[in-house]
């Protein structure tokens, strides 16, 4: 597998630290809100990372932290009149519940960044001792970046670069204007950690360092986020983590592209900010994890209804087709593969290989989808009531293999749901007494429910409705 790897700019082979097994740190969600349609790119393209990286085989460990502790949290806390742990599990909560309808599988580990300040604390100690921290007379900690020597590696600029291309925040108590909080002091109201620069909360990019090294060692695989978090977040994570152990702290950074709204870059102000709550409301969010996979990770996204809507049809004729296979196999029977059976194997098994020479392909998943379709058109030529067995069970399973390492087709179709089966039998009984006024009804109540249904040679055959 090729990997673009954000560091050095180019793509690299992709050789795990230890054999047969991957570690993947991405960063999680600020959790005074809920998630935006920016937030869900990099949770969709990163799970389907894991999603094939188990595919192909290997055992993974993804480690996706919250962040919980933060100015924008203080600040929410304070309108509501609720502390800030209590804003950080109500919005943990709805988290989960976004994520869930994206498709995203849960973490290995979810730490919080609270939960983990003896080792935050650990590692800033650790920085101060070598010269790359230095404590304020009010309590702040900073990070010496004029004492790292490859700060900027990441980003591909040195820091002089840096300096003169950033709004610098003019703290009087820097040695250098690109140096960043390691800890803050405690302001007035503030929720505050004992440490040994007085009470105080850890700064953010500290946070991530502390939690990768507690769970997945002092050099991971991989470390993943959206394109804006590069710099300075990403950056301060290198300085951090290399100047605390001396070792290489990730060996693959990977980063998605930014998402527009519209044509627009998304903003409240433009008036184009959606939560992804705000977006099921009008979509089922598996057709925005479609759209999220229909282009590279690494290009920029232009959201609109109008994609999604395409996206939507296009799972549409994906569940189609693998209901339609999978009521195909109710009635199939054993019997010898024909030429034209054999022709559908061999193009199933190419798909396959097309399959995983794309997401080989530093995670193509547009290409990757592309196979799928080639596999639908093939099966659905090649495939009637009368094929065997065989045939119908090998388009069937590789359709709901690759769809899954994709995280879509998650749905099954609720044929045992005991409502809909007792109104299918229903109407079956209604049309064999040939009462056309009864089944029409019957008919209209599984539309309902969220069914399309069709009368067949077979029986009636069902699909969810998208």
């Amino acid at each position: 597998m090729q990997i673009y790897n954000t560091q050095t700019r180019k793509k690299e082979e992709f050789v795990p630290v230890e054999p047969g097994k991957v570690s993947i740190y991405a960063c999680g969600p600020t959790v005074y809100n809920y998630i935006h349609i920016g937030n869900a790119r990099p949770a969709i393209v990163f799970d389907t990372l894991r999603r094939y990286l188990e595919h192909k085989g290997y055992e993974v460990k993804f480690v996706q932290n919250f962040t919980d502790i933060d100015d924008k949290m203080i600040r929410r806390a304070n309108e509501e009149g609720i502390t800030v742990k209590e804003l950080g599990e109500r919005f943990i909560k709805e988290y989960y519940q976004d994520a869930d309808a994206l498709g995203i599988e849960r973490a290995t580990v979810n730490p919080k960044a609270t939960e983990h300040i003896p080792e935050i604390i650990s590692i800033i100690s650790k920085l101060e001792e070598k010269g790359l921290a230095y404590a304020c007379p009010n309590g702040d900690v900073y990070y010496n970046t004029q004492a790292f020597p490859s700060y900027g590696k990441l980003c591909g600029q040195n820091l002089d670069d840096l300096e003169s291309g950033a709004r610098i925040d003019t703290d009087p108590n820097k040695r250098h204007p690109m140096d960043f909080a390691l800890w803050k002091a405690q302001k007035p109201g503030e929720p505050a950690w004992d440490s040994p620069w007085g009470k105080g909360r850890p700064g953010w990019h500290i946070e991530c360092s502390a939690m990768s090294m507690k769970y997945l060692g002092e050099t991971i695989d991989i470390h993943c986020g959206g394109k804006d978090l590069v710099f300075p977040h990403h950056e301060n994570e290198i300085a951090q983590s290399e100047g605390a152990t001396g070792k290489p702290f990730v060996h693959y950074w990977m980063h998605n592209g930014f998402i527009n709204v519209d044509n627009q870059k998304m903003s409240k102000s433009a008036g184009n900010f959606f939560t992804v709550r705000e977006i099921s409301k009008e979509f089922d969010l598996e057709a925005v994890r479609m759209f999220m996979l229909g282009a590279h990770y690494r290009s920029p996204i232009n959201f609109s209804r109008e994609m999604i809507e395409q996206a939507k049809a296009s799972l549409e004729r994906l569940y189609n087709a693998r209901d339609h296979y999978a009521f195909l196999l109710k009635n199939a029977q054993e019997g010898e593969l024909g030429e034209r059976e054999k022709e559908l194997l061999s193009r199933i098994q190419a798909a396959r290989d097309g399959f995983d020479a794309a997401m080989d392909d530093d995670l193509n998943t547009a290409d990757a989808l592309g196979n799928l379709f080639e596999l639908v058109r093939a099966a659905n030529a090649a495939l009637d009531e009368n094929s065997p067995r065989q045939a119908v069970q090998a388009a069937l399973d590789a359709l709901d293999e690759l769809a899954g390492v994709c995280g879509l087709l998650t749905r099954r179709t609720d044929g045992e749901d005991e409502q809909v089966k007792a109104l299918l039998d229903a109407r079956a009984k209604a049309r064999a007494n040939k009462d056309w006024a009864e089944s029409d009804r019957l008919r209209d109540e599984i539309v309902k429910l969220g069914y399309v249904l069709k009368d067949t040679k077979q029986g009636q055959q069902i699909t969810k409705a998208i």
